[in-house]
């Protein structure tokens, strides 16, 4: 490879967090929940993050949503410091460069697959919402299923929705807190498989949440998260 090509690399990290901290107040006193966590993510990498519950690892996710501030330390994603951002900022920043999955599909029960996908790219004012959405539930093999709602799926089918919604807008980072963990083992697997498939072919940097730690290790890195510490 010429230095040419190696200077047109991005290697600025997609998450970049110091020493970030959370403490939150309880009737028995203060509790740590992460303790000076440090963590670097390059762009396109898949970081399997394990641990049991209660350790800190949904925290987390919520510090890079953006959806948590932490009480000390400094988080910056996609080149974004979200000390500089208000909550509308957050909310936007969200919007444009993330796509978060959770175990619980979280679909809006009175609107249509199509719909539920298309809804981030309408809030973006997106022409093609429609059919950007469309693209992607067919990607996501439920081209049969467009004007089905929530209550007409299967678990597994809702949480090809939630992916599909998620990575719609091609967001650079993918969030996944327990994707699978209310699915079924077989059903589980495809959903995994599929998620792998997806964000390998765009590229699309990935933190996964999963008590599996066998699935963890389908990821370039893994990591532990014990008593609100994360090691490597």
């Amino acid at each position: 490879m010429s230095n040419k090509s190696l200077k047109n690399i991005n290697t600025t990290p997609v998450a970049d967090l110091k020493n970030v901290h959370v403490r939150l107040s309880s009737r028995a006193g203060q509790v740590h929940i992460l303790r000076g966590v440090n963590l670097q993510i390059g762009p396109g990498e898949q970081i399997g993050l394990v641990g049991p519950s209660g350790s800190g690892k949904s925290t987390l996710m919520m510090i890079m949503a953006g959806l948590e501030r932490p009480t000390s330390g400094s988080v910056i994603m996609a080149g974004r410091d979200f000390s500089g951002l208000s909550e509308d900022g957050l909310a936007d920043f969200r919007r444009d460069q993330l796509g978060i999955v959770f175990q619980s599909f979280h679909l809006v029960p009175t609107m249509t697959a199509l719909e539920n996908v298309a809804l981030p790219l309408e809030l973006a004012h997106d022409p093609e919402a429609f059919e950007k959405a469309s693209e992607i539930l067919n990607e996501v093999g439920l081209s049969t299923r467009l004007d089905h709602y929530p209550v007409q799926l299967s678990g597994g089918e809702q949480q090809r929705v939630a992916l599909a919604r998620a990575l719609v807008a091609s967001p650079p980072v993918l969030l996944a807190d327990e994707p699978t963990g209310n699915l079924d083992q077989t059903t589980g697997h495809q959903i995994m498989d599929l998620i792998f498939r997806l964000t390998e072919a765009r590229g699309t940097t990935m933190f996964l949440i999963t008590h599996d730690v066998a699935l963890a290790k389908r990821c370039q890195r893994v990591m532990h998260m014990r008593d609100g510490i994360l090691e490597e």
